[in-house]
């Protein structure tokens, strides 16, 4: 097997669904000519490799026709189409949701009908008509609100109708859809919402939905909202072009949000037929609602759809191998690309950490704060936090004790940018060279460093940071204060921190729910607003240009310094890894999987602005795997008693926290072998 043909390379393998919203072209009544539009745009689909296309309401007559719906040869004409969309979608890979009139009994009804692979799964029909303004949908059409366990035949094809179905795909665990049509979603109570409860991943909304001013962004509001409060995937194909415009005008706007996220829309007022294509990421899901106890609540206070819910399957007819992704993965899922989300976003994480901080001071009556200043990321934006907060409060900055303590591998530059900071900044700074109480202590130990030997080990790291934490907390009691934290989120992942007597203990961690990616990010927000002024500006600027390092190596004999991301990895890449597997649980395979497609080509997709162009980077497959292999062995295997025994520290992000006080509860002495395991055996070792 070639390693392109390797499973891992098949979108399927992770979940993934293939959707798209379809614009086909329509003219009022013209039964032959929409069919030959829906069937083309199908095979247009089957071609892109979508396994879901959803289309308008009433496609197949087109909506706007008013009472020619009543007309027999329009009712009779739909139904002869329906038989035809079911006998020549054999052989395409798509499940097609079309909107149709549908006669059962003496009822018409405004249906949504999934067919799949030559085979009609079932028909839905409008829970709500609208009668109002310009809808008129009672005179023509009857409700299926209480339209349960019914079947009906349409040309020779038997199928399953009613509100009280989804379809499922046996072959693509997570493929699951639920129907709705238009009106239903602008209801109180939307029937899709119970479909969500009965299982449904997807919700597929079949929508007419005339044009006016302000109407694009009432849809988005409901999808982005029903998407949420369903943790599901919601994709809503709207009429367009053709329609009749007697009185009203129609944009075919398509829309596919998922849980609350925009992933795709469509070209609006186009006047040709439209695909809008983007991939759905069932497990994320999945994982989402297995976690969530408030949803599975709301199904039993709903009388747990699941289990009443008539669970249409089918086999989903799927070619395997490999078809890209086309969903936009962010590189950086802590760092928005958006420049207005990114502002709110800074706005908001400093704001939460300078008002906790706020809190604990009062809180403590504290008289000092104390904080090691080592000129790195991390302890320049807590000394930042720290300064706001005394502003706020109206507290001298005075008050603030930060102390830059430099050890056998402290650099000239970061120790500069330390005494400079504190300087701009105004606060109380002071210098203790670690140094010589390093040499006494490894001497007591009886380490080979004190007699002369460069061996520079962990006890070698960790006497430094231990004796700087300790001369922390002391001087705290000394001058009547706490200590301030400076370790961040990427670090608690990592377990990169000494534990106890070291940077992983303070008195409160105002870093501690913020990764590193966004530490960057937050800084420059902190210069463009100007809150500090141009002399502590240009400092910051050049902190942001540092190596990361902890700096308790001396510097070889080239003088380059110790790099932390030489050692442990990109924190880039860990960031990302922490995403996906603390706050969706996904699995180290779909972790890849997207680490791939986000990463594999620097030039394709988006950077977050004011990315600088030099660091802009591509990582290999087999980059991904080794530095995930790392990843899930700290995180999984080694490094949770350091976050078993964390400080108090606020929670910035919505990807997580790892206190056993709030989002990650684990035990301290759990393995990694289950994550390893999965990681070899389903992502192959590079890329072909």
């Amino acid at each position: 097997m070639g390693d392109r043909d390797h499973p891992f390379f098949d979108l399927h393998t992770h979940g993934f669904v293939r959707v798209a919203t379809c614009t086909p072209d329509v003219r009022p009544a013209d039964v032959g000519g929409n069919t030959d539009s829906i069937l083309t745009e199908a095979r247009h689909a089957h071609e892109a490799g979508v396994d879901l296309a959803v289309y308008p309401e009433l496609c197949v007559t087109g909506y706007a026709i008013d009472d020619l719906h009543l007309q027999s040869a329009v009712i009779e004409a739909a139904a002869e189409a329906i038989a035809r969309i079911v006998e020549e979608s054999a052989g395409l890979a798509p499940v097609l949701v079309i909107g149709a009139p549908v006669q059962r009994g003496h009822r018409l009804y405004n249906c949504g009908l999934a067919i799949a692979n030559g085979r009609l799964l079932g028909v839905v029909p409008k829970s709500y008509l609208p009668n109002y303004r310009e809808f008129y949908e009672k005179r023509q059409f009857t409700h299926g609100r209480d339209c349960h366990g019914l079947d009906v035949t349409i040309a020779g094809h038997e199928a399953p109708f009613g509100t009280d179905l989804v379809f499922a795909a046996d072959n693509l665990p997570g493929f699951t859809l639920g129907i709705e049509i238009c009106e239903d979603f602008w209801a109180p109570q939307p029937p899709g919402m119970m479909a969500a409860l009965a299982g449904a991943t997807i919700l597929a909304n079949l929508s007419a939905s005339p044009v006016m001013i302000g109407r694009a962004s009432d849809r988005h509001l409901h999808c982005a909202s029903s998407s949420s409060r369903g943790m599901c995937a919601y994709v809503y194909s709207a009429s367009g072009h053709g329609e009749s415009t007697t009185d009203l005008a129609w944009d075919g706007q398509g829309v596919i949000y998922e849980q609350g996220e925009l992933m795709r829309e469509s070209v609006r007022f186009d006047r040709g037929a439209e695909l809008c294509i983007t991939d759905i990421d069932t497990r994320r899901i999945v994982n989402d609602r297995v976690r969530n106890g408030t949803f599975h609540d709301a199904a039993e206070a709903a009388g747990r759809p699941e289990d009443w819910y008539r669970r249409v399957a089918f086999t989903h007819n799927q070619t395997p191998g490999d078809r890209g992704l086309t969903r936009k993965v962010r590189r950086y899922p802590f760092v928005p690309n958006d420049p207005d989300t990114l502002y709110e976003d800074c706005y908001e994480a400093v704001n939460i950490q300078v008002d906790a901080l706020m809190r604990r001071i009062d809180a403590t009556k504290a008289k000092s704060l104390v904080l090691g200043i080592s000129g790195g990321l991390d302890s320049t934006h807590a000394l930042l936090v720290a300064c706001l907060a005394c502003d706020r409060l109206g507290l001298p900055r005075a008050m603030i004790r930060g102390y830059t303590m430099p050890g056998f591998g402290t650099s000239d530059r970061t120790k500069s940018n330390a005494l400079k900071l504190m300087e701009a900044a105004g606060i109380t700074a002071e210098t203790i060279d670690i140094k010589p109480a390093a040499e006494r202590m490894l001497a007591d130990i009886g380490h080979l460093f004190a007699d002369g030997q460069p061996v520079y080990d962990t006890t070698f790291e960790n006497v430094q940071a231990g004796l700087r934490t300790d001369y922390l907390f002391r001087l705290a009691g000394h001058h009547g204060g706490f200590v301030i934290g400076t370790g961040d989120l990427s670090e608690l992942a990592l377990g990169w921190c000494t534990y106890g007597v070291g940077d992983q203990m303070s008195h409160y961690g105002v870093n501690s729910g913020v990764p590193k990616t966004l530490i960057q990010y937050l800084m420059r927000w902190v210069i463009k607003t100007d809150q500090f002024g141009p002399e502590l500006n240009a400092v910051l600027e050049d902190v942001l240009g540092t190596e990361i390092s902890p700096e308790l190596i001396p510097a070889g004999e080239d003088e380059e310094i110790q790099s932390t991301e030489d050692t442990i990895g990109p924190y880039a890449l860990h960031d990302f890894f922490l995403h996906h597997i603390a706050r969706y649980g996904q699995s180290p395979s779909h972790v890849a999987f997207l680490a791939y497609h986000a990463w594999k080509e620097a030039e394709a997709g988006e950077w977050p602005i004011g990315f600088p162009e030099d660091a802009k980077r591509a990582y290999t497959l087999a980059e991904i795997r080794h530095w995930l292999e790392v990843f899930c062995r700290r995180f999984f295997g080694f490094s949770q008693f350091k976050r078993s025994a964390m400080p108090n520290g606020p929670k910035v992000s919505m990807g997580g926290a790892l206190s056993p006080r709030g989002d990650w509860r684990a035990p301290s002495d759990a393995v990694a072998d289950v994550w390893l395991a999965e990681l070899e055996a389903n992502v192959p070792a590079e890329d072909a």
